[in-house]
């Protein structure tokens, strides 16, 4: 194998994938392009670098995901336009085995991404992200590496984060 084959089977770093959401929601004719509901979410496969999955999304006023995490995959998200909020846990969970976790204090995280502003995140990187807008559309960028194979879903009450279920591919495809 060439030494450049050898780069393209690189996976992709999460910096790699953060540059790539920043230089896509840099699009404007592509972030444009996506249709915005006034009551759900809609988005835009697009082509990841190195095989990564990416999407354009589009988060009409009050959206949000849920808490949720990206299993064994790592991640990176930019907002195109409007701002959205992030809220996340700064601790790693078991990844299997456990129905419910009652969290530490000091777990909690937040931070408000505006438009051409994002981050990288882990593997297993719990979070919820949220339009708290009451009147404007959020457009953001995301990409994850290796391809999402699952996507757990939480719910939360005080400090207790409780497993509700597994989405697979085929869930949201």
């Amino acid at each position: 194998m060439s030494p450049a084959a050898d780069v393209r089977a690189a996976a992709p770093t999460a910096a790699e994938l953060l540059a790539f959401v920043r230089r896509t929601a840099e699009d404007t004719s592509l972030v444009s392009s996506l249709p915005l509901d006034p009551e759900g979410r809609t988005w835009l496969r697009l082509e990841g670098p190195g095989g990564s999955e990416a999407w354009l999304i589009g988060w009409p006023p009050g959206t949000g995901t849920g808490w949720h995490d990206h299993a064994e995959s790592t991640g990176a998200f930019t907002v195109a336009s409007g701002a959205l909020r992030e809220y996340s846990l700064a601790a790693r969970l078991p990844t299997e085995g456990w129905k419910t976790l009652e969290l530490s204090e000091d777990i909690d995280r937040t931070r408000r991404l505006a438009t051409g502003q994002g981050r990288a995140f882990g593997r297993h990187h719990v979070h919820e992200v949220l339009n708290e807008s009451d009147h404007e559309h959020a457009v953001s960028v995301h990409a994850y590496y290796p391809p999402l194979p699952r996507i757990r879903r939480f719910s939360r009450t005080g400090a207790v984060l409780r497993l509700e279920q597994t989405e697979r591919p085929e869930d949201w495809q």
